[in-house]
């Protein structure tokens, strides 16, 4: 095979290719949200999952985190509320801070996404060889430990 045609495994195939398989994931992401029949948008999603990994967060945390005004954080939590994902309370230590968490519908709701995506998730991986999921496991891991090396830094530098 001539250097001409060989993948630039270092550079623009790479990336294409890590952008391809990103694309195909939110796709599944997207399909598993549908499948079990979620009444709440992609964004409320995440608010659910962010509140999820925090356990307790307050208002200006979830807007911080998803980079969006409080307002529209406020906005967002109140659907939320209402169809009983999310409850709002003071917090002990200021009563003007609103404290958010899941409800018990809101954590079903979580663990109904996350147990779909991830069969759907199994399906893909059993179907690729053994040997390739000791790679993408492997390459995976490099690309976290990349990824937050990458995002520190530049986080880091910002605030300088």
């Amino acid at each position: 095979m001539s250097s001409a045609r060989r993948p630039d495994r270092s550079g623009t195939d790479l990336a294409a290719a890590v952008e391809q398989a990103a694309a195909r994931l939110v796709l599944m992401w997207g399909q598993a949200q549908q499948s079990v029949g979620t009444r709440v948008s992609p964004s409320q999603l995440q608010a659910l999952t962010i509140v999820q990994q925090h356990g307790q967060l307050n208002l200006n945390g979830l807007a911080a985190e998803m980079d969006t005004m409080p307002s529209s954080a406020s906005r967002l939590c109140d659907r939320l509320q209402a169809a009983g994902l999310l409850a709002r309370t003071a917090s002990p230590a200021n009563r003007r801070e609103v404290m958010l968490a899941l409800t018990r519908d809101g954590q079903r709701l979580l663990l109904e996404v996350s147990e779909t995506r991830r069969r759907d998730l199994d399906r893909v991986l059993q179907a690729m060889s053994p040997a390739g999921r000791e790679a993408l496991l492997a390459g995976l891991a490099e690309f976290t430990a990349g990824a937050e090396h990458a995002f520190d830094t530049a986080s880091h530098e910002r605030r300088a």
